[in-house]
């Protein structure tokens, strides 16, 4: 019987962004008709900065190499103005590296997520938002579980996924 060749085991795992991967983490970069579509990855750490209670900064690694990035968001007032009382936790952001879609690391990275807002046992949802039109990531967040709420965050979709009953499917 010949011997079977086995793939090499994944270890898909989210790392803060440290001065040890900060460079990495910084060169992701979404494919050219992405990049209307999602933020430059320094823009989120800028945004990490000025947000350091609510933004959760995030490397995607396998292995050891830096595939994507992943910032979340945590018990933000959504519309402060509107309702004070309306707090969510979500997806802020999500770039894959342009050599590494299609391997399953966004479908990890949202499953990531949503354990941790689970584990932090603040929210019964996790939110996202995403841009409407050619391109849009519509489809890879309907497919994970989420339902368009009917609300726009600028001018963008918002997404909403109940934690309490499922997690993201992995398909």
């Amino acid at each position: 019987m010949p011997d079977l060749i086995v793939p090499p085991q994944r270890t898909l795992r989210l790392e803060p962004v440290t001065a040890d991967n900060f460079d990495a983490v910084c060169a992701v970069q979404v494919r050219p008709d992405q990049g209307h579509l999602v933020s430059p990855v320094v823009k989120s750490l800028a945004e990490a900065y000025i947000h350091p209670d609510s933004a959760w900064p995030r490397a995607i690694v396998d292995g050891d190499v830096v595939v994507g990035f992943v910032m979340a968001f945590h018990d933000i007032a959504w519309d402060p103005a509107t309702d004070p009382g309306d707090r969510r936790s979500g997806i802020w952001r999500l770039n894959i590296d342009a050599g590494s879609q299609g391997k399953g690391y966004g479908r990890f990275a949202v499953h990531a997520v949503v354990e941790e807002i689970r584990r932090r046992g603040t929210h019964q949802q996790a939110h996202v938002s995403w841009h409407i039109g050619p391109g849009s990531p519509e489809p890879f967040y309907l497919g994970l579980g989420f339902t368009p709420t009917g609300e726009l965050s600028g001018d963008q979709r918002v997404g909403v996924l109940t934690l309490d009953a499922t997690a993201p499917r992995a398909g």
